[in-house]
């Protein structure tokens, strides 16, 4: 065999550039770059030195052969042509990778089954031995690549993937690859920091892959060292004596930069579930006296080097791939922006994310930013020089006022430090850096937002309400309805109309976002954030989240559960509370039907008002249940019945008496537990038919729902007694939507 190969090292796309820059450190020579791969020609020293040194390829394929390839017959030849018993022994075993198409073959696994037949009919002896398949752990892994009618043969090096380094057994749920982690690390500038003696923090470090794969750098370990099995350990061709000198090479570099003083690095998680995860991970690789895990929210962060030096602050943070998911996380950033402004002055930052007009929100401007990808989503990595001149204010300032701060920068460190009586330094006080200022349009919507505070101020306090709506998409730019839940504010987001330009309407969010938690004087991580589409079928009762966290408040004299994360609804209809309160004043003696109950809120309402009895009925066996709860926190589980049924089907099947009900259907219903569908349009006179053969003499039915186009069907009228009482049923925080319900009572005619 030659001295000298053709290498191709595979890398995820976005990296070609820094991965061509580290191989040819390490010895590889005519380097030229491809889409998500580098080629170049190397000895079979540096072939080695590339698998178990590179921090960013995936794998080594070393060159066997290219030739033209017109059809399936030009591959088969041309891989039977290849001396394969120089590679592989005629009992062992293979998997090959085909990629690629064109000149006849459009099928991947065709064309890899073709190359395997031919290494296969090469290597067959003469009583019919022949190498056999082996996908997960074969002693050859053979590639070919076809491009524009060239096949490019070659041996996989490396096995497995390169970023697979052994040392992460558990991860979260969505990790970086360990290449893309070395890869931001580098472009972050870790292996100069850390060669100054720096220090190096992630905020939000989930399994702790960036801190590992610094701590590797800072310990000159090689990243695969610990790797046992190489796509080369059964080739014929490999070199043992030479691989064990680069291997033994490496060990000596590790217990080297181990030896060494080592590098602060810390990670803090707020998710107490990935804790003891990371450290494992840690521990696997060997960096336990290096590394540190803590539990803490972005919140609070703040990172304390034993030496006080500065260093890197590099994160992940999470991004949402539809604006609404990215809407929630709007302060997880902006806390993040904080904390970096308030706790971290003079160090570096690195914050990698794939919702970069979320990184605009920190309110602190990056110096730099390089593209990358992170499997299919393009992402960005944003370098922060964390001084006040970065720092947005939200001010305009002219050139000559920038050229003024940067002549008299603001002060932000103690030069001299203070000691005490007994000759140790003071703690200086902490440096309070001013949040950035909201824009013209997060100001504007501030405005609104503590005007409608001020309109309603009154008559919450008379009416004692706990719960309201104080936005309503009150300015149309602003498509948002807001309720407070005592100190919780709960946002819904509508979707934009598709006339909306999508980037303005995510600034217009953002803004109107950062503007809540200052405008209503509320924490920012007691805000929620929810985006509202169009629904179809019972998918707004769908779980959106599993947080179990439930808030409770009051209304009317009763206490009521509410859970503002795990739902699109929260358990409460804002709208409905004259109704309730309707309900509460008229129950006294009576017995109550409470159908479509919900979370049975208006049960509690009746029994508050000294109803004989409730029912409430509702499919939901996780509403009832939260209704029992409710009806246990207000001390009224007796003469309370909770049904789970189909409320026509429970109605048809019923032959109790009532003499007050509530009817507050959904729009339309699929559920599996139900007979049919439900179409409260279509189905509303078979409903009340039913409800009212149910009303005692001189009982009350009120019938709500929230269509917006639905009519009440006029034979109604004619066999009941019928009043829409909506004007009656609608508060003054909801006054600006008229259409938010429409209310009937309907009696027996007399």
């Amino acid at each position: 065999m030659s001295d000298r190969y053709e290498l191709f090292l595979t890398c995820p796309k976005g990296l070609e550039g820094l991965l061509a820059e580290e191989a040819t450190a390490l010895g590889l020579q005519e380097t030229r770059e491809h889409t998500s791969a580098i080629r170049g020609s190397a000895d079979m020293e540096t072939a080695y030195r590339l698998c178990l040194w590179s921090r960013l390829a995936n794998r080594v394929l070393l060159v066997l052969k290219r030739f033209p390839m017109k059809d399936a017959e030009d591959l088969y030849h041309g891989v039977l042509d290849v001396e394969w018993q120089d590679h592989l022994e005629s009992d062992g075993t293979i998997a090959v990778e085909f990629s690629g198409h064109g000149s006849g073959i459009d099928n991947t696994h065709f064309g890899a089954l073709k190359v395997k037949d031919a290494i296969v009919d090469k290597l067959r002896t003469p009583d019919g031995e022949r190498p056999s398949v082996d996908k997960i752990n074969p002693d050859l892994r053979v590639h070919l690549r076809l491009d524009r009618g060239e096949a490019i043969l070659s041996l996989d090096l490396s096995g497995h993937s390169l970023h697979q380094r052994g040392y992460r057994l558990q991860q979260g749920a969505a990790p970086l690859k360990e290449n893309l982690a070395a890869a931001i690390l580098i472009r972050a500038g870790w292996p100069r920091i850390a060669a100054e003696g720096g220090a190096l923090a992630d905020p939000m470090c989930g399994v702790g892959t960036f801190l590992v794969e610094a701590g590797m750098i800072a310990a000159d370990i090689a990243p695969n060292i610990k790797r046992e099995r190489w796509g080369f350990s059964a080739w014929l061709g490999h070199v043992p004596a030479l691989w064990r000198k680069l291997h033994d090479e490496a060990l000596a570099r590790a217990e080297a930069g181990l030896a060494k003083t080592p590098s602060w690095i810390r990670g803090y998680e707020a998710d107490p579930r990935l804790i003891q995860p990371g450290r494992n991970n840690i521990e696997r690789a060997g960096l336990s006296d290096w590394i540190k895990v803590y539990q803490g929210e972005v919140a609070t962060f703040e990172p304390r080097p034993d030496q006080n030096q500065k260093g890197l602050v590099i994160c992940n943070p999470p991004y949402g791939e539809r604006l609404g998911d990215e809407a929630s996380l709007l302060y997880l950033y902006q806390n993040l922006g904080e904390r970096l402004r308030q706790a971290c002055l003079n160090w570096e930052a690195a914050v990698f994310t794939g919702a970069p007009d979320l990184g605009k929100r920190m309110g602190i401007r990056s110096h730099k930013q390089y593209s990358f990808w992170n499997g299919a989503l393009p992402c960005k990595l944003l370098l922060i020089k964390v001084t006040p001149d970065q720092f947005v204010t939200g001010e305009r300032r002219t050139p000559e006022q920038r050229q003024i701060e940067r002549e008299n920068p603001v002060e932000v460190e103690v030069v001299e430090r203070k000691l005490n009586k007994n000759g140790n330094p003071i703690k200086p006080e902490p440096v309070v850096v001013e949040q950035a200022r909201l824009s013209e349009g997060g100001q504007m919507f501030a405005n609104r937002l503590q005007k409608n505070l001020k309109l309603m101020g009154k008559w919450v306090r008379r009416e004692g309400i706990d719960c309201y709506r104080v936005y309503d998409a009150d300015m149309p730019e602003y498509s948002l309805a807001i309720d407070l839940y005592h100190d919780w504010v709960h946002v819904q987001e509508y979707a934009a109309p598709k006339s909306i330009d999508p980037e303005k309407a995510s600034a217009r969010l953002f803004d109107a976002l950062a503007a809540i938690p200052q405008a209503l004087n509320i924490d920012k991580n007691r805000v929620v954030i929810k985006r509202r589409e169009r629904q179809s079928g019972t998918k707004q009762y769908e779980r959106q989240s599993a947080q179990g966290q439930f808030l409770e408040v009051s209304e009317g004299g009763v206490k009521l559960l509410v859970n503002l994360t795990d739902y699109l609804d929260t358990g409460l209809f804002l709208d409905h509370r004259p109704m309730r309160m309707r309900i509460q004043r008229e129950a006294s003696g009576k017995r109550f039907l409470n159908l479509f109950a919900y979370t049975a809120t208006a049960s509690v309402h009746a029994a508050k008002g000294g109803a004989r009895s409730t029912t409430s009925v509702d499919l939901s066996r996780t509403y009832l249940d939260w209704a029992r709860r409710n009806l246990s926190l207000n001390g009224f589980s007796d003469k309370n019945r909770l049904e789970q049924g189909d409320v026509m089907a429970w109605l048809q099947a019923n032959r109790d008496e009532y003499d007050l009900i509530f009817i507050d259907p959904p729009t339309f219903s699929n559920s599996k537990r139900m007979e049919g569908i439900f179409d409260v349009q279509r189905d509303q006179v078979e409903l009340i038919d039913l409800a009212m053969a149910r009303l005692a003499p001189g009982g009350v039915l009120y019938f709500s729902n929230n269509f917006r186009k639905f009519v009440l069907d006029e034979n109604l009228s004619q066999r009941y007694a019928v009043e829409d009482i909506t004007a009656h049923t609608i508060d003054q925080d909801f006054a600006r939507n008229g259409k938010i319900h429409r209310a009937w009572k309907i009696m027996a005619r007399s």
